[in-house]
């Protein structure tokens, strides 16, 4: 029996119809993989089932309720949940507090009741073995368990329908095949999902059936078993759709980046070697120290020991503002929190970093500002329609582009580009592979850290594997491949 019908909802903003007569059905105790590029329409449908924006037009059928005028709080109080990709969470709030926020115990004298609220945290976080203190402030939480603290307090209130958007894109290998098991626990209670990923491994491991759409039309819907990850990959990108591998072999220059026993927090000992116009991956299990690299050489963080030097200046007293004047810039992992400024303009976000480093000008010129504007808008193929939208505006690959505008225009020559593609579809990830190749050309120095193995494959000349904050092994392009890079992630090759 269908737990969710949707059926021939249109919605429009601004004269832009964005959903065209779209449909959705969703079985009880089944997960729903709901397919699609950024901005085909995936987000503004689950936007419409929670209450958040009125459908123009269409029939929603929820546990057997004809839906009229959805708002917010009926839907939560129907059981629907919404784990968002971008966490709303409150950092400066305790774990307990974030799960029983604006839903909080009190005792018989109106008073908060903490310890029966912590209590029910505890039992919570045991039955479904997620190892999170429910006092710790929020703030002191890793990304990973932020997430999975997003999505116990949504199955806490018990929701009929839990709608996951990208929610292992911050978890380990192990924290995934957890998040799995807890799914496919709850589905065998009745549970039901719709599970939004741009992950096929993980869509055809975890999903029951599928739904596709593409520029906010119904492409079509049917059994996972029943399909190929090509196949849905085709649907969704129509015609664009290319497996072919776009790495291309370049001529390098001189050494333009070099660490010497390089160690600071999370990583130790490294020694690297980087010529002018390389792209060099990073990778290895979460936590392995890649990451953590980055974010020192950005100055983020302080070395404890070692040397670096760029372009032929051995670097003291890092700070990301000296980092920056050194022709360094990072394009960070989570966008929301280190990227995105949601109240400014897609120019004012483009050329923050640069007004940073030219502080002394005595005014800004917003000719000269939207003249960079629209060449970097060419260049990167951003999507976008005035340069005064909010950058919330943008579906994440743009955003992503934006992001890439805002330190080219510094003049950087070594870009560090952490999980570059984290949350983008097939086709926006095509064009990222095809803009980081085109940078290196150009002579831009590259250092991509990322855990999914073909998108090194596709860019980099040659692969840095990590293991316990180290650097175990240097791979060249034609040597890269999951099955190796996996052996020396986990040191199997050691062992």
């Amino acid at each position: 029996m269908s737990l969710l019908q949707m059926n021939g909802i249109c919605k429009s903003f601004n004269g832009v119809q964005v959903l065209k007569d779209v449909q959705l059905t969703v079985e009880k105790g089944e997960v729903h993989a709901l397919l699609g590029e950024n901005g085909a329409g995936k987000s503004t449908l689950m936007n419409v089932l929670t209450g958040v924006v009125p459908r123009d037009r269409g029939e929603i059928e929820f546990d057997g309720n004809s839906l009229k005028n959805i708002t917010i709080k009926q839907s939560e109080t129907l059981g629907i949940a919404f784990v968002h990709q971008e966490l709303n969470l409150f950092n400066d709030l305790k774990v307990y507090e974030n799960i029983f926020l604006k839903k909080e115990y009190t005792t018989k004298t109106g008073r908060l009741d903490k310890k029966r609220m912590i209590r029910e945290s505890e039992k919570l976080f045991r039955e479904l073995g997620v190892d999170i203190d429910p006092t710790e402030m929020v703030s002191n939480l890793k990304t990973s368990q932020k997430q999975l603290l997003e999505i116990s307090k949504a199955l806490f209130f018990n929701a009929k329908l839990l709608i996951l958007d990208e929610p292992t894109t911050s978890l380990n290998n192990e924290e995934v095949a957890h998040l799995f098991s807890i799914v496919n626990d709850l589905k065998k209670k009745g549970t039901s999902f719709i599970f939004i990923s741009h992950k096929m491994p993980e869509i055809f491991e975890l999903a029951d059936r599928y739904t596709v759409f593409r520029n906010g039309e119904f492409c079509g819907d049917g059994k996972i078993s029943e399909t190929t990850p090509e196949a849905v990959t085709r649907m969704m990108v129509g015609e664009k759709y290319s497996e072919g591998n776009v790495y291309v072999k370049r001529p390098l220059g001189e050494t333009v980046l070099e660490m010497k026993h390089f160690t600071g927090p999370g990583f130790r000992d490294i020694s690297l070697a980087v010529q002018k116009g390389s792209i060099v991956g990073l990778t290895g299990l979460q936590g392995a120290g890649s990451s953590e690299l980055m974010q020192c050489m950005f100055g983020v963080t302080d070395a404890w020991e070692g040397e670096m030097t760029v372009l032929g200046k051995t670097i003291h007293n890092h700070s990301i503002h000296t980092a920056m004047k050194d022709k360094i810039a990072m394009l960070a992992a989570n966008r929301k929190e280190n990227s995105v400024i949601p109240d400014l303009s897609l120019l004012e976000n483009m050329y923050l970093a640069e007004h940073t480093l030219s502080a002394w000008k005595f005014h800004i010129s917003k000719s000269s500002e939207k003249a960079r504007y629209d060449k970097y808008k060419e260049m990167l193929n951003i999507k976008a329609n005035d340069s005064s939208d909010k950058i919330t505006s943008l579906s994440g690959g743009n955003q992503q582009k934006v992001f890439l505008a805002r330190w080219l225009n510094t003049d950087a020559e070594i870009l560090l580009l952490d999980n570059p593609t984290q949350g983008i579809d097939v086709g926006a990830k095509a064009e990222i592979y095809r803009l980081i190749l085109e940078l290196a050309k150009s002579g831009k120095t590259i250092l991509i850290n990322t855990l999914e193995i073909p998108e090194i494959q596709k860019v980099a000349d040659y692969c840095a594997v990590f293991y316990n904050g180290s650097i175990i092994k240097l791979l060249p392009h034609d040597e890269i491949d999951e099955v190796t890079v996996m052996m020396y992630s986990t040191n199997a090759a050691q062992a």
